[in-house]
């Protein structure tokens, strides 16, 4: 049996552990776990004036308005293939950059292409989109250089067709530097010596990779697209807000934006709570679903 006595000196030297830990339990708890009361209001006639345990109850009245909404499939439509698009073109190139940056063989050179790629992840997205906007302008850098090549300039933010196009290259100049540091640890972790014996049989740089370098980094490109998936129905709302415009709601309104509409300019809480459920278990299934084909296909699963 451990004495009481011990037990008190455990815990007194481990106090500097439990406050260490104390401050993201808090942080969590509060910012996380505690919102999620306001999930009562996607079932409720909610009023500020009654309160969530006092607002009546309606069921899924909501849910069922926002299935039969006439904005329900063109905001899930865009919801989806902008991040279909970014599972083809964004999360490759994170992929496709690490194996890059892994070739070069002059540190000085892959340190300098790193920073310079790390750099636009620490732009606030205000900055981001105000930079857009002023590229993609008529009388902007983008337009200049069509007009000196002897085309007519294009009002790029006010088509709706360039919307995904403009969204989707942004993210990727923004976030495939930064998103490839996970894909170069995994990297870092083959052993060299499977370089060294395939250098001895022959294999040329493309053999390596195709063999050592793809197969040595499918777990962690499995975990990756799987947390991607969940994220399948959501969408960095706030640089949609900064960009889109009336010209461009048929291909840019997306879930987040519609609940950002409905829940805080409409003040129809009910309704953005509702909206914001009902995309949370679609997120959740598709997880799900994406891992028990994971784990049946290649063995590799997220939980």
């Amino acid at each position: 049996m451990i004495s009481t006595t011990a037990v008190r000196r455990k815990f007194v030297r481990s106090i500097p552990l439990y406050v260490i830990f104390a401050l993201p339990f808090i942080y969590f708890l509060i910012f996380h776990y505690a919102p999620m009361v306001g999930n009562l209001m996607a079932f409720q006639d909610y009023s500020i004036v009654r309160g969530f345990f006092d607002s009546p109850w309606v069921g899924f009245k909501y849910f069922k308005q926002f299935l039969f909404d006439s904005y329900f499939w063109q905001v899930v439509r865009n919801t989806l293939l902008i991040n279909f698009y970014s599972l083809i073109f964004f999360f490759p190139s994170s992929i496709i950059f690490a194996l890059l940056l892994n070739e070069l063989r002059l540190k000085v050179f892959k340190r300098f292409i790193q920073t310079v790629t790390y750099v636009p992840h620490f732009l606030s997205t205000v900055v981001v989109a105000g930079m857009l906007v002023n590229f993609l302008s008529t009388d902007g850098l983008i337009n200049n250089l069509i007009k000196w090549f002897g085309s007519e300039p294009r009002t790029f933010m006010a088509l709706p067709e360039w919307f995904r196009t403009i969204f989707i290259s942004s993210e990727i100049w923004q976030n495939m530097g930064w998103n490839s540091i996970i894909f170069l640890a995994a990297l870092s972790s083959i052993d060299p010596q499977l370089y060294e014996a395939s250098t001895v049989d022959g294999a040329n740089r493309w053999n390596k990779m195709l063999h050592i370098t793809l197969p040595g980094i499918a777990n962690v490109v499995t975990i990756m697209l799987l947390l991607s998936l969940g994220k399948m129905m959501m969408v960095g709302f706030e640089k949609i807000i900064l960009l889109y415009s009336g010209p461009t709601y048929d291909t840019a309104d997306v879930i987040q934006t519609f609940i950002y509409r409905r829940g805080l300019i409409d003040s129809d809480f009910s309704f953005a709570s509702a909206v914001g459920i009902f995309q949370s278990i679609i997120a959740f299934g598709m997880v799900i679903s994406a891992n028990m084909i994971s784990k049946k296909i290649s063995g590799t699963r997220l939980f």
